[in-house]
């Protein structure tokens, strides 16, 4: 029996300008094509959870304007459960402006907008004990991520950090945490300043749990994933494809990850999966209109 996933996080509008390449800082470069789709991390991964047949609750902060109305609308097509998602009067749902080259690579820009309203407080009425798992990122407040792990893990939840966009994290919070997953250039901001900082991978991610979490799982792009933990490390491959844009694969690999460990799937399995729908979703432009569905997950791993 699948067990029910909440995800706590962001929800934006990307508007993503696509061009030859990318611009140095003061420089403006003329050619691009203008897209909008739907985003933020919080919305990615829960979207990505649910189109791999996760059981999805969401909860955001979204404006009472037309891009809040428009998300929302945008996750109930998706059979996820917006009923905590809370609508603040007087701000601007959030909002992404992300440039992307021919290769794929990108560089981003938020205005959180109404993403800073959603409060350590407004989590304290959400009963845990309705899930299985609960999945964090760090696009709203980190006092809200803080207290929603401490709830969580009390609840009995798998509590997941997704940390990114990175920036410090208070050292009691890894204690809340069962995945913590970085990708390789995160890791290496989070075990700065250990005895591991610089070193490799492993050593980086074992610094990390250290401090408290009981698993890391490092995604590395086309290199597939590391994971750690006290039994030690394993690496799972990616398939290798052609990138058409890097916009949520971390999302998508995230959602998906969530969705099969909430299946039964232990955790090398969960990561490989997760790797093939990431691995799908570089092949389509946008983060959520990218994401593939559980039945084109599995029939990409059976080629």
């Amino acid at each position: 029996m699948k067990k029910r996933i909440v995800v706590i996080g962001s929800s934006n509008t990307d508007m993503v300008v696509k061009s030859q390449r990318l611009p140095h800082a003061g420089e403006t470069v003329i050619g691009g094509v203008f897209q909008i789709f739907p985003g933020g991390k919080g919305a990615n991964q829960a979207v990505s959870a649910a189109r791999a047949g996760g059981d999805v609750t969401f909860i955001a902060a979204l404006g009472r304007d037309a891009l809040g109305d428009q998300a929302a609308a945008n996750f109930s097509r998706e059979g996820i459960d917006i009923s905590l998602i809370k609508r603040v009067e007087g701000a601007a749902s959030g909002v992404a402006l992300i440039l992307v080259n021919e290769a794929g690579e990108n560089i981003i820009s938020v205005a959180p907008g109404a993403n800073l309203c959603l409060a350590p407080t407004d989590l304290d009425s959400v009963d845990f004990t309705n899930y299985g798992f609960a999945v964090f990122q760090l696009e709203i407040p980190v006092e809200t991520v803080a207290r929603g792990l401490e709830l969580a893990r009390k609840a009995g939840c798998v509590t997941v950090l997704n940390p990114a966009p990175a920036h410090p994290l208070p050292p009691r919070m890894f204690h809340n945490i069962d995945c913590f997953t970085p990708n390789q250039h995160e890791i290496a901001m989070y075990a700065d300043g250990t005895e591991d900082a610089g070193k490799t991978i492993e050593t980086q991610a074992r610094a990390l749990l250290s401090l408290g979490c009981r698993r890391v799982i490092v995604t590395r792009g086309a290199e597939g994933v590391v994971i750690v933990d006290k039994d030690g490390a394993q690496r799972v491959a990616a398939p290798q494809v052609k990138a058409v844009d890097t916009v949520g694969a971390g999302d998508c690999f995230t959602g998906c990850f969530v969705a099969s460990l909430s299946a039964g799937s232990a955790t090398p399995d969960a990561a490989r999966y997760a790797c093939h729908g990431a691995a799908l979703s570089v092949q389509k432009p946008g983060a959520q209109t990218s994401f593939p569905a559980d039945d084109k997950i599995r029939a990409f791993m059976n080629r």
